[in-house]
């Protein structure tokens, strides 16, 4: 899969940092539970997360998700978008993804980034940079 596959689409490409965990299942159902407005706005979605397919698949199959997630073992993917990134919890420093969802045009053209969302406001951020994104109806 690559982001040339979505030419002429809305596409949230977000990264978010652990299956499986409260506020990735919070982000991840928010998507599913939101996912006809999802479709007004022309738009696909797809997480990434550094986790490895098996556990991406549990997880996807765990919350019947309706949309797709991308296993970005390596984090290829998360340095290219520039996520990829140094975290500290509970004085220990390690590297993960951070919370980023970015919405592309139907050109690829990055259209709006937003970094370190809550999971619980991912949704309403997202759905409104979609409707400001749009592009014009003729």
């Amino acid at each position: 899969m690559k982001l040339g596959d979505f030419h002429g689409q809305m596409l949230v490409l977000y990264f978010y940092p652990k299956a499986d965990t409260p506020g990735c299942t919070t982000q991840a159902c928010g998507v599913r539970d939101h996912a006809p407005d999802y479709a007004g706005a022309g738009a696909v979605v797809l997480g990434v997360s550094p986790d490895t397919v098996a556990k991406v698949k549990k997880f996807h199959d765990k919350q019947g998700l309706n949309f797709s997630l991308l296993a970005d073992d390596g984090h290829k993917v998360a340095d290219a978008y520039g996520v990829w990134v140094e975290k500290s919890m509970y004085g220990k420093t390690y590297f993960g993804n951070e919370r980023t969802t970015f919405v592309i045009g139907p050109e690829g053209v990055v259209a709006a980034v937003l970094r370190k969302v809550k999971p619980a406001e991912h949704d309403e951020l997202v759905l409104a940079a979609l409707r400001e994104a749009a592009p014009p109806v003729v």
